[in-house]
């Protein structure tokens, strides 16, 4: 028997997905519990519906990631640690440094865990650091780790 399962099913399959499951697990398993409903023809149309819209709204993320990713390889981010008299920072720019650097210049919040930056960096220079925008979307971003303008005082 074909069904549409409503609910996520372990071993079976996601919500939303048409299986082929033995007519005794669909009658007293699944229908009951409301796990699936029957593989009708409407119910196969929503389905279809639902994945359409589903692939429109991917698309368009997929295009507004692109176009974040062409700003973010234009221009670099520039990140000020404390710095000692070698060049040597006072410890190490990580990841959440850059997210954070990032989402001033976005404007919106970035997620730490989509920075891939392998080890921390702990030397002035400039880094290029993978940002994984979306699942198909990365931009390799310039991140340059200067010393603070030094403030001349009156």
């Amino acid at each position: 028997m074909k069904v549409v399962l409503t609910k996520d099913v372990k071993d079976l399959g996601g919500a939303g997905q048409v299986k082929d499951v033995s007519d005794g697990y669909a009658r007293n398993y699944l229908i009951p519990r409301r796990l699936a409903v029957p593989a009708t023809a409407s119910a196969l149309k929503q389905v279809e519906a639902r994945e359409q819209a589903s692939a429109r709204r991917q698309s368009q993320e997929e295009r507004e990631a692109q176009k974040v990713a062409e700003r973010l390889q234009d221009q670099p981010i520039r990140i000020f640690p404390k710095v000692g008299e070698q060049g040597r920072l006072y410890g190490s720019v990580t990841a959440a440094d850059v997210a954070e650097a990032l989402s001033r210049e976005l404007k919106q919040a970035v997620d730490k865990r989509k920075i891939e930056l392998h080890e921390p960096i702990r030397m002035l220079g400039e880094y290029k650091v993978p940002y994984r925008i979306t699942r198909n979307v990365t931009a390799t971003i310039t991140v340059q780790i200067e010393r603070e303008p030094s403030k001349e005082r009156p």
